[in-house]
């Protein structure tokens, strides 16, 4: 990829993590994207497994690096509808805090997963950060405005892990950052 295509992309994340709703989109619907844009960075369970997501996508080669974090999103989105539609998935918080824990020990131990593999853990745990964020909907929120800005952060913060992981690539600080995950993960399970 070009510079001035990631040049490109980071001017339109930017861009629209600070666009402002149209005045006929007031109400609800703005109501509901800016409690989509801040509900991601309200747990650090979520946070976390956010950036941790896109720490692990960093490790990937070439266009694979976005599989991970396009995979999440994609998931996310679908168990966020689950949580909306109050469908019942057991185990949602073990489940939150087993992806902490075991996208820390993956970055813990540095190996490479073959990409089905990697894709099939990122959507399974998508599910259960989806379902909780849907659960969560604040009442009196537009669902389409919340939905939206919760891909945004989403999406933000696997940007923010891809563009850390390419600087730390195999170094001491993403082993620590794995280590760290996976204590707090393991800590929250219990």
């Amino acid at each position: 990829m070009t510079m001035k295509i990631k040049q490109q992309g980071w001017m339109a994340l930017a861009m629209s993590a600070v666009a402002m709703p149209a005045s006929a989109h007031s109400g609800a619907a703005s109501a509901g994207m800016l409690s989509g844009l801040t509900h991601p960075l309200a747990g650090w369970d979520h946070l976390l497994a956010m950036v941790a997501v896109g720490l692990w996508g960093a490790r990937q080669q070439g266009a694979a690096r976005w599989a991970l974090p396009l995979t999440f999103v994609g998931v996310m989105l679908l168990g966020a509808v689950l949580g909306l539609g109050r469908l019942a998935l057991p185990g949602v918080e073990t489940g939150i805090a087993v992806s902490v824990a075991v996208l820390g020990m993956v970055l813990l131990a540095g190996r490479q997963f073959k990409l089905p593999a990697a894709v099939a853990l990122t959507a399974l745990f998508a599910v259960f950060h989806g379902h909780a964020h849907g659960a969560e909907l604040p009442a009196a929120v537009g669902i389409g405005g919340y939905l939206a800005g919760m891909a945004l952060t989403t999406a933000g913060l696997h940007l923010a892990g891809i563009v850390a992981g390419e600087r730390l690539r195999d170094g001491l600080a993403l082993r620590l950052f794995g280590s760290a995950l996976t204590v707090t993960g393991l800590a929250m399970a219990l």
